[in-house]
Formats: C-alpha cells, sequence, structure tokens
C-alpha cells in the first residue's frame, strides 16, 4: 500500500491587529503553496534565487507575493535595489509560516513511515570519497535490498535530513542538529601515496619534504591531514585542489605526494603507499538518519546492510589490508 499526503495548510485570520505595523488583516485564506514562497523569498532574498530554490520563474515567485500581499492587505517586503528584506508585517508573518514548514516537513517524514514495505527509494549523503566506497559495493547492496533503488549523492556539505533532502548521512563528524539519530560506523586511516611513476629513492620524512605536494585550498583546510602536512613540509602544498577524487587523481598521475584514506588508494595499482598509516590522522565515520525515518522499514534496512558492509571492510578502511574479512 503507497500513501502519499499532500499538505494544504488553509489560514483564516478575521479581524487581526497583532502586527507591529498596526495594520488590521481580514479574511485571508493563504494555502501552504504561497506562503512557501513567501519564505522561501525571505530566505533567498532575490527573486532569482528563490525562484531556483522553488524551481520557478522569476514572474511566479513576485506574482505569488504581490497576490499574498494583497490577501493580506499589507507590504511584506520592502524592494531595496539588491535584495528583498521583510517588511514589520513580513517578520510577524515569517514566524508563523516557519512553524507551519516545521509541522509540514514532520507530517512529510511521519507520514513516510506508514509504509510496512521494505520496497521504494532511499537516498544516501556521503562525502566524494566515501561515496565512492559506497559505489564500489552498490551490486553488494542491490543484492540483499532487491526492492530498494540507491540514489548515492556525493558532497561533503550537509543535506538537511529534516527536509529530507537525504533519507540518510555518511559524515566525519556529528552536527549538532535537533532530531538526528547516529551510529558509529567505522575508523578510518590514512596515509602519504604517491604515484607507481614516481621513482622515490627514500621514503623518510626529511626525503620527502623538498618533493612536491598536493592538497586541499584554504577554503577546505579542515580535511584530515592538511595541517599535518603544513606541519610536516613546512609551506602550503604547491598544488591544491577542493576535492578527494581530484587529489587522488593528481597524485595518481605523479604530479606529486599526498595523504588520502587508506580505503580509497589502497585499491589503487597506480598508487603506492609512502610509508605506514599516519597515527596523527584519523577520523570516524558516523551514519546519521532522522528520528522520524528510522523505524522507516527500507531506511531501516539500508542502515543495517550499510553497518554490515562496513564491518565486512573494516581492515581496509583501518589501512590494514586490501580486502574484506
Amino acid at each position: 500500500m503507497c500513501m502519499r499526503i499532500i499538505l494544504r495548510a488553509n489560514i483564516h485570520i478575521r479581524q487581526s491587529t497583532n502586527w507591529k505595523n498596526g495594520c488590521t488583516f481580514l479574511n485571508m485564506d493563504a494555502n501552504w503553496d504561497d506562503l512557501r514562497v513567501f519564505l522561501t523569498l525571505a530566505r533567498e532574498g532575490t527573486l532569482s534565487t528563490a525562484a531556483k530554490a522553488l524551481g520557478v520563474s522569476h514572474p511566479t515567485v513576485s506574482r505569488r507575493v504581490q497576490a499574498l500581499e494583497h490577501q493580506i492587505g499589507a507590504r511584506l517586503f520592502e524592494r531595496l535595489p539588491d535584495r528583498f528584506v521583510p517588511t514589520s508585517a513580513g517578520e510577524e508573518l515569517l514566524a508563523d509560516t516557519e512553524a507551519m514548514e516545521k509541522a509540514a516537513l514532520s507530517i512529510k517524514r511521519r507520514s513516510a513511515g506508514l509504509s510496512d514495505t521494505v520496497s521504494g527509494v532511499v537516498r544516501l549523503s556521503a562525502g566524494e570519497a566515501m561515496a565512492v566506497l559506497v559505489a564500489r559495493h552498490l551490486s553488494w547492496l542491490r543484492a540483499r535490498l532487491q526492492q530498494i533503488e540507491f540514489e548515492v549523492v556525493a558532497s561533503h556539505t550537509l543535506a538537511n535530513l529534516s527536509r529530507r533532502e537525504a533519507d540518510l548521512m555518511i559524515r566525519e563528524q556529528v552536527p549538532e542538529l535537533a532530531g538526528i539519530v547516529t551510529r558509529k560506523l567505522c575508523h578510518v586511516a590514512y596515509a602519504v601515496y604517491a604515484g607507481r611513476r614516481l621513482e622515490l629513492k627514500r621514503t623518510e620524512m626529511p626525503a620527502l619534504v623538498d618533493l612536491p605536494w598536493i592538497g586541499f585550498d584554504d577554503d577546505h583546510g579542515y580535511m584530515p591531514g592538511q595541517r599535518w602536512i603544513h606541519e610536516q613540509i613546512g609551506r602550503r602544498p604547491e598544488m591544491r585542489v577542493n576535492n578527494w577524487l581530484v587529489l587522488h587523481d593528481a597524485v595518481r598521475s605523479g604530479a606529486g605526494l599526498g595523504v588520502l584514506p587508506c580505503y580509497l588508494a589502497d585499491q589503487d595499482p597506480r598508487l603506492q603507499r609512502v610509508g605506514g598509516v599516519l597515527p596523527e590522522i584519523t577520523t570516524e565515520q558516523w551514519l546519521l538518519v532522522h528520528r522520524d525515518l528510522r523505524a522507516l522499514p527500507r531506511v531501516r534496512a539500508v542502515m543495517d546492510a550499510l553497518v554490515e558492509l562496513f564491518q565486512r571492510h573494516r581492515y581496509l578502511l583501518e589501512g590494514r589490508g586490501n580486502g574484506s574479512e
């Protein structure tokens, strides 16, 4: 049985004078779609960004906001040259609309849990390198969960679980977000790697300092291993990227040395590990799910399968071997 719930909220306000500007709103009847456009414009600030977020045209956003203002009988935005800023009336409406949005998202998440079948789509968000690991084992996951469709999103930015941008996330750190349930998957080891074609006479760190290094740019200096590189070579890497997979390819090409997660690099025959696992660099990987979705059968099934997958390959993740147990 498949159930789809469409939320349409109708607000009826009669003789309200609670707004900061003292205006009176009569017979307001606005559905949730109109209010969602208002809320998005208030957050984004411009018609173009709001239209992009909503997947509609600029004129549609403008028309819907003007219609809402006409219904209410008050301006909701100050039209500045480069931005839309909520008026005092807009600020009042914004607070109530945000509460409505929270309720709508909660209903959407909880309605998903009404299904009792292990089928449907599960969307998983993970960092670029970790998404590759999951992709390598999608055939194994599909063999266990044949009725589930997998969507793997590679990104090192957080997806919003409350808004269902993803059903599950794998992250190195646990964000301080309300309603999130976590489970630790594994420890991840890192090491220095070089392309096979790069001839190294010695592998001790003093002999490697003067070789070219590849790391992350300044905006991504928080990535594992970047502080270690700076401390060891005493300078910024000569080549800098913003993505683990680009870093992987650059090191593999022989352009220089780099720090990579062992699970990504150890199985690449075009890479050589330079020295052992770096004990100073280790991260944890956590599985994150919204508490309203953790009991959903298809989400629970994928969670259990991922836990088993990471357990089977913990030697690889910890830099202790190339295969599963």
